[in-house]
């Protein structure tokens, strides 16, 4: 033993150099601790690359301690892949991505991805094209149409440069003309996880009915092992998830019920009654030494003041960028949403919830603009949905996965999303604020304001952002 100071064992806070270290070397530095008992640098000198392998074939492949492979974090560059198989590769918690945005750049024609299952059916690869070229014809002409309009109403700023106030009118047009976009658009996404996530990840793409799916699935495993050669060595399809998925679809009813109401955009599907209860009991407990069976008993006897008191005691105070405590996640709220696509590509973001994608479709119809509108450009705009439409119907009679690449940003899917309180708080402070996109902004206060009206005791202490 020693005092305080640490001089028999001092305190270490330090580095592992990944220039030094593979990425498998420095998963087995950390793994090793477990049963060794000298210091990282130390271990770190002994470990090569061939004894990195043969650590994780041992306790990876041979005992199942898979979470050694969360020490290894992988950089991956994606690029030119749909927008359609970039919500698959980004369908992963625990990973950080990076994708390149339509909100500050104007696409060039012919920017999307052709699928090969239509190789076979020429008049249907004849079709898809011309969808496409529409498409994209279309917003380029959406895109000049909005700036002359923007040019009119947006008066330029004291001071301003021709090219600043033309960019400044530029992002505004692009950020509604690109919802005429379709989900076969290209994009270019950076992705950061462990190599336990990556391994995961790439076991749904090599699982996937979408042969780009399949071959960007391969290819992140060709790459990854140049990486981590040991720890995705073994990602491979999952007959789980293939039988799964068609026994599913054979059980499904697949006729599809048209979003209709505007009411209907956002509904709340089941709330916790004893939410309010949950979280006062949760705080106590967190203070305490007594049993949560005794706690429990204690919240049940008190008035409604009482537990007001403790709410305040622990919410009162919270900033608008602040995170609520842990113990609003006790409590969960479950929403059906309809909302356009180039919106739920913003809501997925939110990937500590659980949220279940209906298919892309265009049954319920295509969200225009207000910008558009305003610029007397919505004819043209469904001049340009209008065929994506027909298009897809005609392609989902073959294939209705294939079908869903001609679906645009603009039109709508139903969402099922369950999360906690907390998440809540956090959701909702991002996507209702004035940085927010205003096609998920609209969304989210119909959400918000299902939540107040379940929870106005919890909600009391929510705090917009300003910024």
């Amino acid at each position: 033993m020693t005092d305080r100071a640490g001089v028999a064992f001092p305190r270490r806070i330090y580095p592992l150099d990944p220039r030094k270290l593979s990425q498998e070397q420095l998963a087995v530095v950390f793994a090793m601790t477990s049963r060794q008992p000298q210091p990282f640098d130390q271990t770190a000198q002994r470990v090569s690359t061939e004894k990195a392998a043969d650590f994780h074939e041992r306790w990876v492949v041979g005992y199942g301690h898979a979470s050694v492979a969360e020490h290894a974090v992988l950089h991956m560059a994606v690029e030119n892949i749909s927008r359609l198989a970039c919500d698959a590769l980004e369908d992963n918690r625990l990973a950080a991505y990076t994708e390149k945005s339509t909100r500050y750049q104007v696409l060039e024609p012919g920017y999307y991805y052709l699928p090969p299952e239509l190789e076979a059916q020429p008049d249907l690869q004849a079709s898809f094209k011309v969808t496409c070229d529409r498409l994209f014809a279309t917003y380029l002409q959406l895109v000049e149409g909005c700036k002359a309009h923007l040019q009119r109403v947006r008066p330029r700023r004291e001071g301003e440069r021709d090219t600043a106030y033309d960019l400044r009118l530029r992002r505004e047009a692009v950020d509604s003309c690109r919802f005429i976009l379709p989900a076969a658009t290209l994009t270019n996404v950076g992705v950061t996880m462990n190599a336990r996530s990556l391994e995961h990840a790439i076991t749904k793409l090599l699982s996937s009915d979408l042969q780009e799916e399949r071959e960007v699935g391969q290819l992140l495993k060709e790459e990854g092992r140049k990486t981590a050669p040991t720890l995705i060595k073994y990602a491979n399809e999952s007959p789980y998830l293939v039988g799964g998925r068609g026994r599913l679809a054979q059980l499904s009813d697949t006729a599809e019920s048209p979003f209709l109401e505007p009411t209907s955009e956002v509904r709340l599907i089941d709330a916790d009654p004893q939410a309010e209860q949950r979280i006062v009991a949760a705080l106590l407990y967190r203070h305490s030494h007594r049993s949560y069976a005794q706690v429990w008993e204690q919240v049940q006897g008190m008035s409604a003041s009482q537990r007001d008191a403790v709410l305040d005691a622990a919410l009162a105070g919270l900033g608008p960028f602040d995170a609520p405590p842990r113990e609003l996640e006790l409590a969960s709220v479950t929403l059906e949403l309809v909302m356009d696509y180039g919106a739920y590509r913003e809501f997925k973001r939110h990937r500590m919830q659980t949220y279940l994608p209906q298919p892309l479709t265009v049954v319920h119809g295509a969200a225009v603009p207000t910008l558009l509108q305003e610029a007397g450009l919505a004819t043209l705009f469904q001049e340009g949905t209008t065929p994506a439409e027909a298009a897809f119907h005609r392609l989902a009679e073959f294939n209705p996965r294939v079908a869903q690449y001609v679906v645009t940003h603009a039109h709508r899917r139903r969402v099922l999303a369950r999360m906690d309180l907390r998440e809540c708080f956090h959701l909702f402070k991002l996507r209702t604020g004035p940085q927010a996109h205003f096609s998920i902004r609209e969304v989210m206060e119909k959400a918000l304001a299902l939540c107040q009206a379940q929870y106005p005791a919890l909600f009391r202490y929510f705090q917009r952002r300003d910024r």
